[in-house]
């Protein structure tokens, strides 16, 4: 009898070990998991990560018609006139202008030229106020490379239409250039000439 007692003993400590081995085994393989999947979901390969949140919360976002925010002509929040109301077009572009006018007027000479030339800037933006804000903080940097631009025009630029044309298109980019270099975005759409002279 003794021996039959003494073999039962040890079947239960290596049951005792097994269950203990696999519940072990289990705490292991669940925390690896979760650990995993953790650092899957943080570092991007699952679900874009915190680092892409981050990122696209600081790109300004376009602004679509729906959204935009429309200046009150004078009297229409009073009621008072009897006139039709403006009717609201479905076309034009898809997305809402933003419009910031920068506000001391730029003088410069013209390339080669006796002439000088001082105008007035506006831009629009299709993305939201991130990037007016962004103009605003850099505008020293902007006012530069304006009147850089503005110093490397010629004469026969600032008489034609298809001249002034070219400089818009010239000083929309560098503004962009400076607010990519300063901010990692531009998103000025175009540039408005408020007044323009040439002397």
């Amino acid at each position: 009898m003794s021996d039959k007692e003494a073999g039962a003993a040890p079947k239960k400590k290596g049951g005792a070990m097994k269950w203990i081995l696999i519940g072990s085994g289990l705490i292991v393989l669940v925390g690896g998991g979760v650990g995993g999947g953790l650092y899957a979901a943080n570092s991007g390969i699952l679900g874009g990560g915190a680092k892409a949140e981050a990122a696209e919360a600081d790109t300004p976002r376009l602004v679509p018609k729906s959204e935009e925010v429309r200046a009150e002509a004078k009297g229409e929040s009073e009621g008072g006139g009897k006139g039709m109301k403006t009717p609201t077009g479905s076309g034009g572009d898809k997305y809402a202008s933003t419009y910031y006018a920068l506000e001391k007027e730029f003088t410069s000479n013209l390339r080669e030229s006796v002439h000088f030339i001082q105008v007035g800037v506006a831009i629009s933006t299709p993305y939201d106020n991130r990037v007016i804000e962004n103009l605003k903080t850099h505008e020293l940097a902007v006012r530069s490379a304006v009147l850089m631009a503005l110093g490397e025009t010629g004469e026969d630029e600032v008489f034609t239409a298809d001249g002034k044309q070219k400089l818009q298109k010239r000083l929309t980019a560098a503004i962009n250039t400076v607010l990519k270099e300063k901010e990692g975005f531009g998103g000025v759409g175009n540039v408005y000439f408020t007044n323009f002279i040439v002397q």
